[in-house]
């Protein structure tokens, strides 16, 4: 694949703050950088290729990784699906999707006309053994073939419960790794990774039967994203934060992943699902892991991973009446969305009339360990709420009051350390200061905001992730115990909400912030969340 149009970096700009800057030279030729560099040639086969994700996700990702030079000469797409097609059909199919989904407008038709010819449709059931003999026997004859010889990743974009048939037939046929050969076979699968601990472990099981821990990359987007990789580097690389990260300085912390629609097309799945199964176990814990972890030993894959699930594993499973008291769940009633009329989740597409799956959860939980022990992690999330967005808040303990009690109460402001994942990527602080020409004292905000001070190009999560797959990174992707860890803790949940037996959960209106009772959750250790900010 021919590397056709570059863009060039502007030049480092100041932003609120006078933060040292990067200057990176126009240039007018792209060269692959050191990442591209270490990418072989690669057959990437996506089984599921005419679902949604192939066509809001998959291929978006490729495009921009074409036209940002990264994908080397010698690499091809094959789509694996049910449905008969042409490969000239499937392509102009991708194209319409890519007009559509792309998160730069317009696309660039160039760039299109370098990746299409390298993409291909595979017709072939995927429950059948003989589809992928076949698929074998295609990969052999694609004009990339002589580049890319045996090396392929396997993106199974499908439901969960077909990762088993697809690995055991890959394997079958031949396509799965082996000890005696140099070719790389590496598998990526998307999350729902399991229902619960025993499926996780039963799933688990069976792909590795077939693909070694090392060739599976459990995909989880949200760690692609820039800001969620920026936390290891703003902790561990300035030395203003790091000190300060532990039980003597932080009064709490709250993480917040709050979607503005509601379950849409998705009822079926999501009502089997919920919020907890949906988003906890997976985006929240993963957030939570990598804002509490200790300093890994180097940031090699397993030395960051090791020290995440130490915090999976340092966080106490209480007693059921314990867990009940530290958890709200809800479902969202009737409301606004953009002014448009939102039913209550009940009454949703293919959701059961007497559903009692949570579109909201909100917890307290500790990581009871030397640097965290007393301090309360709250964390939330939910559909249908009043805005769309994702942010960790470092709240810190509040100063002494004596010498401003006179102008401020009895109490000053907490120090807070918010961290915006999206959108509005960014890193704001705020602290106390004396409001010019009075006596008075008041909160304000030192900001750094990603869109300014880097490239105007901030890259999606799936981009990052496929380049790490590809070059076999496996930072960013969940290992097996860390999965089944954060799967333990949420059937221990799950088991203590079903010993309640309700019959009715409580409702807060679609447009809203949630549940009173999440507000009281905070309220009755003195504490609120975080107002929430214009983007």
């Amino acid at each position: 694949m021919k590397c056709l149009l570059t863009k060039a970096f502007p030049e480092g700009k100041s932003g609120v703050l006078e933060f040292p800057t990067m200057n990176v030279s126009e240039t007018e030729t792209c060269t692959l950088d050191s990442t591209t560099a270490k990418i072989a040639p690669t057959a990437v086969v996506i089984f599921g290729a005419t679902g949604d994700l192939t066509q809001r996700k998959i291929i978006p990702a490729f495009y921009h990784l074409q036209k940002n030079c990264q994908i080397p000469d010698g690499c091809a797409i094959i789509g694996y699906a049910r449905r008969p097609k042409t490969d000239e059909e499937f392509r102009c199919e991708l194209k319409t999707s890519l007009d559509q989904f792309s998160h730069t407008q317009p696309v660039d038709d160039a760039v299109w006309r370098q990746l299409a010819p390298h993409i291909y449709y595979h017709q072939a059931d995927i429950e059948s053994p003989d589809g992928y003999r076949t698929l074998a026997e295609r990969l052999q004859r694609l004009p990339e073939s002589a580049a890319f010889g045996g090396n392929c990743l396997f993106y199974l974009a499908t439901a969960p419960n077909y990762f088993g048939t697809i690995a055991e037939n890959l394997g079958r046929a031949g396509l799965a790794p082996r000890e005696d050969s140099r070719d790389v076979r590496r598998l990526i699968v998307e999350k729902p990774f399991g229902e619960d601990l025993t499926s996780a472990r039963r799933l688990n099981q069976s792909l590795h039967q077939f693909f070694p821990e090392k060739a599976i990359f459990r995909i989880d987007h949200y760690l692609g994203k820039e800001t969620v990789q920026n936390l290891l580097y703003f902790r561990f690389g300035n030395s203003i934060y790091e000190p300060l990260w532990n039980r003597r300085y932080i009064d709490h912390i709250q993480i917040t992943v709050a979607e503005k629609i509601g379950v849409g097309a998705r009822g079926g799945y999501y009502d089997a699902a919920g919020a907890t199964r949906d988003m906890l176990q997976n985006h929240l814990f993963q957030l939570l892991t990598l804002i509490a972890m200790e300093p890994p030993a180097s940031l090699d894959a397993e030395s960051i991973r090791d020290e995440k699930v130490k915090v999976l594993r340092s966080i106490p499973i209480s007693k059921p009446e314990e867990l009940l008291k530290r958890s709200v769940r809800a479902q969202y009633g009737d409301g606004l969305l953009d002014g448009q009329h939102i039913s209550a989740y009940r009454k949703e597409q293919r959701v059961a009339p007497d559903s009692t799956t949570e579109t909201y959860v909100a917890l307290r939980l500790e990581v009871d360990n030397w640097r965290w022990a007393g301090v309360p992690f709250y964390l939330r999330t939910g559909k249908g709420l009043y805005r769309q967005f994702t942010e960790i808040n470092v709240v810190y303990h509040r100063p002494p009051a004596v010498l401003f009690a006179a102008i401020c109460g009895p109490k000053l402001r907490r120090n807070c350390l918010r961290i915006r994942i999206q959108p509005g990527e960014g890193i704001h602080l705020n602290f106390n200061a004396k409001v010019p020409g009075k006596s008075m004292i008041q909160l304000v905000d030192m900001n750094f905001r990603y869109r300014e001070d880097f490239s105007d190009y901030l890259p999606e999560a799936y981009e990052r992730l496929m380049v790490d797959a590809l070059i076999g990174e496996s930072t960013l992707f969940t290992r097996r115990d860390e999965v089944e860890q954060a799967w333990q803790w949420v059937d221990r949940l799950h088991d203590a909400w079903a010993g309640e037996n309700r019959k009715d959960l409580p409702l807060y209106p679609f447009g809203s912030m949630g549940p009173d009772e999440a507000d009281h959750l905070l309220n009755r250790d003195g504490r609120y969340w975080a107002p929430v900010l214009d983007d």
